[in-house]
């Protein structure tokens, strides 16, 4: 059934996709920043697909290559009971146009992928920070963004007001148990009792 749904975009598409795949029993297809509005709209108004539900816009760091991200977006199709991954490669600079007319729920998607990433979409209403703080700088989501040197906020009850303060990584209250796959205190829990009995 995937393979009949992969030749079928196929044959309407063309060089609109130059790469699929099935893997997992899920159908991946490759587009350019350039096509991705026409294929997105493709895919929910052909009759032969009828990909109505966009599902998610994220977003994958890979810095090593010159188009360091993809961005990602996952349909769905209610009335054929089928999913499909459509995928692009961009960069830094590169704007990826934004889907909103195609699918109004992208608004929140492109805003988290900007505010996470990085990664900047032309035509977007509203392309600010969504889930960082007031005046955060960079981008927690990529891989080369550093975990320390940078100001956590919180509320301070004693000075009535929020303040800024460095990120503390607190270690030293954790037990780390590499016996096994879950860390935990060390004295019994209850149950475990039962556990060292058999």
């Amino acid at each position: 059934m995937l393979t009949d749904l992969e030749a079928h975009i196929t044959s309407k598409l063309g060089a609109a996709v130059f790469d699929r795949k099935i893997a997992h029993g899920e159908l991946t297809l490759t587009t350019d920043v350039a096509s991705i509005v026409e294929v997105l709209k493709f895919l929910r108004d052909d009759k032969g697909c009828q990909f109505e539900v966009l599902l998610d816009i994220c977003g994958v760091d890979w810095p090593a290559r010159v188009a360091r991200f993809d961005v990602v977006y996952h349909l769905l199709s209610p009335r054929l009971n089928q999913r499909v991954r459509v995928k692009l490669h961009t960069d830094e600079e590169t704007p990826v146009p934004s889907v909103i007319s195609v699918f109004p729920a992208a608004d929140w998607y492109e805003r988290e992928a900007y505010d996470m990433f990085g990664i900047l979409f032309s035509g977007h209403p509203d392309l600010r920070r969504l889930l960082t703080d007031y005046g955060f700088q960079g981008y927690p989501l990529r891989k080369d963004f550093p975990l320390t040197g940078y100001v956590e906020v919180r509320y301070d009850d004693q000075a009535k007001r929020v303040v800024y303060e460095p990120v503390k990584l607190v270690q030293e209250f954790r037990s780390f148990d590499f016996e096994s796959p879950w860390e935990g205190p060390n004295y019994v829990l209850p149950g475990d009792e039962k556990a060292s009995r058999s």
